[in-house]
């Protein structure tokens, strides 16, 4: 099978990056609750809550992301037998490219180069894509799983991943 696998809230976690830095420059809590269905600066006072945006067009935010665990073992597991790429809209934020290419070669070397996907749209020719945004999988005719996020929890017209020992038993 050729797998596509988004990166955000998928292999990495910018939400735990965001509530960090929310917490550093403001003091909004660091054990933040997510309502269901709701994005994380949803949960941050209205004044401040648009920050998240330069936050995340800054250099460097991307590049030390922490992973979703289990995500290496787990992709290492699927690339055996299948190709994988890694597929990511990160042509909306400009500053993230390079920040990406090197968080994916520090945690995921194994991955070429040649299977490394930055776009904008995620119009890609493969069997399966996995992703935390259902606006991504819109003509897209492949297996979709929905890799669940607090802002995804409310959707139900998608084949649902809550975890990489999910994705690997519907997958293997």
């Amino acid at each position: 099978m050729r797998i596509a696998i988004d990166m955000d809230e998928v292999l990495a976690d910018p939400i735990h990056k965001f509530i960090q830095l929310f917490n550093r420059d403001y003091n909004v809590p660091s054990d933040l609750f997510q309502e269901p269905g709701k994005e994380f600066f949803h949960h941050i006072p209205e004044e401040i809550n648009s920050k998240w945006f330069e936050y995340i067009n800054q250099k460097g935010f991307f590049r030390d992301l922490p992973l979703i665990e289990g995500a290496v073992e787990a992709v290492k597991k699927l690339q055996e037998n299948n190709e994988v790429y890694i597929v990511s809209a990160a042509m909306e934020f400009r500053n993230s490219l390079e920040d990406k290419l090197d968080w994916l070669g520090e945690h995921f070397p194994f991955i070429g180069w040649r299977n490394i996907i930055f776009c904008g749209d995620k119009i890609v020719n493969v069997d399966v894509m996995i992703d935390d945004r259902a606006k991504n999988f819109v003509d897209f005719s492949g297996r979709k799983l929905l890799f669940t996020s607090p802002h995804n929890l409310l959707l139900n017209d998608y084949e649902r991943v809550n975890n990489w020992e999910e994705v690997l038993a519907k997958l293997l």
